[in-house]
């Protein structure tokens, strides 16, 4: 008798196998301002040796002018897109815009992405070792501005052999950085993506910064800032993460979502245990962020932010974009309360008045500050348009 075979079907490859992905790859350091040539800082101190972590996805071309810069926002890190280990249950922040044909496509670009100093995944930051003391830096850790990250992340790129960027781009505050390198290096700058970001912190951001910074340094277990072995002030830095995760929403994005609805439960309990949804859901994103960030770092990192001043430069925005030779694309989002689209317009304007080629869209979205890291089908159309008007600019 004749058997007849068993249909298979095939095996669906796993998320880093998958041909628009990067696949599996691997962070590397990078360390420089060895003493005696430590780093000069704004704030007139010095750091050193500093280590900057990084990753990069695409090959690097013969003419060594594909380079995209990738700059990640408050709590983001080097690992913007693929997989560490196959078992990764997620992959790098902004996964969706990196890989094979997608916004920023590693088969015409060579990107890169660096940890900035002053975080807590790899570069150094409050929870590096001091080498002048053998113990964790903590607020011992000189203050430092966006200005500084991007002098740090300029070493990166000489140590990488980069004469020319072909684009930088970040979104918040990858934003703020991809910014001062137009100002900072322009003529390194070939063209910039400035999403969802901003010139100058507002008074309201500076507010929102405040608050989680003291929600931390109030927490018992901060000890100063030297909670270093020991337990850390988790409740403070998850309230602070609570206050600074609400501004990246929206009204309407938490009412699609949220609404007045109660957790597992028909009535009030007429109590203060967290009974709406909405309330658990914050719990929780600070809980967690609480488990896998350091506290020290996002100190450091909010001052940083609230430093960030291109207004206030001599001169004022305009002039501050003269040397800078850089085609511009901006992006702002319609339910981005906090930076909001006017913020976007007043740096379009100020680039127009200096006489770059600039490029502007307003995406409505309803998920407030958010949006850069979920409208990615949108923006890559944008961008992938974009990108090749700069390669058109070049011929």
């Amino acid at each position: 008798m004749n058997s007849t075979p068993r249909s298979t079907s095939p095996v669906s490859p796993q998320p880093w196998q998958r041909p628009n992905s990067v696949g599996l790859v691997e962070p590397h350091d990078f360390r420089f301002a060895e003493p005696p040539d430590q780093m000069v800082l704004e704030s007139g101190r010095t750091l050193g040796p500093v280590d900057l972590r990084y990753e990069t996805y695409g090959e690097l071309n013969a003419a060594r002018d594909n380079a995209v810069l990738v700059f990640h926002a408050t709590s983001g890190s080097h690992h913007a897109a693929g997989y560490h280990t196959p078992g990764d249950r997620r992959p790098g922040w902004w996964d969706a815009m990196i890989g094979p044909g997608k916004a920023f496509d590693t088969n015409r670009y060579h990107v890169v992405c660096s940890n900035f100093i002053g975080g807590c995944h790899g570069s150094t930051g409050p929870a590096s070792v001091d080498p002048a003391t053998g113990k964790p830096y903590g607020v011992h850790f000189p203050v430092i501005t966006i200005g500084d990250m991007v002098t740090a992340q300029r070493e990166l790129v000489r140590h990488l052999g980069l004469d020319k960027i072909y684009c930088v781009a970040g979104g918040s505050m990858g934003g703020m950085q991809a910014l001062e390198w137009t100002v900072r290096f322009p003529e390194m700058v070939q063209s910039a993506i400035i999403l969802a970001s901003t010139a100058t912190i507002s008074a309201q951001g500076i507010a929102f910064h405040a608050i989680g910074r003291n929600a931390i340094t109030t927490d018992p277990g901060w000890h100063e800032g030297n909670y270093y072995g020991r337990d850390h002030p988790r409740r403070g830095l998850a309230t602070a993460r609570m206050v600074g995760h609400l501004t990246y929403l929206s009204d309407e994005s938490l009412g699609q979502r949220f609404g007045r609805k109660l957790q597992e439960r028909d009535r009030f309990e007429y109590d203060f245990s967290h009974e709406f949804e909405v309330e658990s859901y914050l719990d929780y994103k600070g809980r967690q962020f609480a488990e896998q960030f350091d506290a020290n770092s996002y100190l450091y990192i909010t001052k940083a932010m609230d430093y960030y001043d291109l207004n206030g430069r001599s001169g004022g925005l305009a002039a501050a974009f003269g040397p800078s030779h850089a085609k511009f694309l901006l992006a702002s989002f319609t339910s981005d309360w906090l930076y909001p689209s006017r913020q976007s317009k007043a740096i379009v304007s100020a680039l127009m008045q200096a006489g770059n080629d600039v490029s502007y869209v307003e995406i409505d979205s309803p998920h407030g500050h958010d949006s850069f890291l979920i409208e990615t089908e949108r923006q890559t159309r944008v961008i992938s348009s974009f990108l090749a008007s700069v390669r058109q600019r070049r011929q």
